[in-house]
């Protein structure tokens, strides 16, 4: 595990202790509270993972899979579950590594989500992460509709070294995604980063944007990669899935990228999203920095959640 890398674990592990304290702590007290596996012990369970925002399928998938390898392996003791349980959670998480496809391809990425998600400072971070990556990447600041969202992005767009394109506020965002289209095939740029205004409540007017743009990619840049990126933050919990689910409505999602896992209690609710919505979390946040947006890793997720030294980790040690 790269050092970056090994910090990053350390900030999510530290950054899930609300979230460890509220699933963790319960599930240990399950494990060491019963003597028997029966329908008790799966119940106790069930209410833990559910009340830690795990969500509901998410949490009946776990559990039908845990029965599962109870009955084939024959497991009498509550605490030889543990282990399966915690693996039974990585699956259900599990990505996908064709979810990467569009870093290596031309692509076009839009980045939606409500207003104080951190979605401009996830395009930023992205931006960054794929620059250095040694790909060449351009922003298109489609937000027109928030004054400060094109500065901020500015903003991001010179610490990652990347181009921009722009509009003025209140401009139309689709003739932004048009310029930002052709200049990305002028330029021969591998990714177009668009970021997009985030208002939910306003679905109808949001939905009318979200297919301009999407013609205009569809006429202008046909047989590019495409990339829907829904950014969620952790903190809001169920909230979280409610707005994802809206967002689906409005776009073909493909993945999630989901902020402010520091300090969270609701951090189950990673689980739960790509459960509940069939869409991958693809990329994780715990920070500020560029390096605090990292590639979603299930084992390291869970690992960080159970507390679990990582086998990448134990060998850094």
């Amino acid at each position: 595990m790269s050092e970056e890398k090994l910090g990053f674990f350390g900030r999510l592990k530290q950054g899930l202790t609300k979230t460890r304290n509220n699933i963790v702590n319960g599930i240990d007290s399950v494990f060491s509270g019963f003597s028997n596996i029966d329908d008790d012990f799966y119940e106790e369970l069930e209410e833990i993972l559910i009340m830690g925002d795990i969500g509901i399928n998410a949490t009946t998938s776990i559990l039908d899979r845990l029965k599962e390898q109870v009955r084939e392996q024959h497991i009498k003791e509550p605490s030889q579950c543990k282990e399966l349980l915690i693996q039974s959670i990585k699956d259900q998480m599990h990505v996908e590594s064709t979810a990467y496809d569009f870093e290596k391809e031309q692509s076009v990425v839009m980045v939606i989500g409500v207003n104080g998600v951190g979605k401009t400072t996830s395009v930023g971070k992205l931006a960054g992460i794929l620059k250095n990556d040694g790909r060449k990447v351009l922003l298109a600041a489609a937000d027109t509709f928030r004054a400060a969202a094109g500065e901020q992005l500015t903003e991001w767009a010179n610490r990652a070294g990347v181009d921009i394109i722009g509009g003025a506020e209140g401009s139309d965002p689709a003739s932004v995604i048009y310029d930002a289209v052709n200049a990305a095939k002028a330029r021969n740029v591998d990714v177009l980063l668009c970021d997009t205004a985030g208002r939910l409540h306003n679905k109808k007017n949001l939905m009318e944007e979200l297919r301009k743009m999407n013609r205009i990619i569809d006429k202008e840049f046909s047989g590019v990669h495409r990339e829907n990126l829904v950014v969620l933050d952790g903190t809001t919990g169920q909230n979280a899935l409610q707005q994802a689910r809206e967002f689906g409505e409005v776009a073909d999602l493909t993945g999630i990228i989901l902020t402010k896992m520091d300090g969270t209690a609701k951090g189950g609710i990673a689980v739960a999203i790509q459960s509940e919505l069939n869409v991958p979390v693809k990329y994780i946040g715990v920070g500020e920095t560029i390096e605090d947006l990292q590639k979603f890793d299930s084992d390291d997720f869970v690992n960080a959640l159970f507390n679990v030294h990582g086998e990448a980790e134990s060998g850094m040690e």
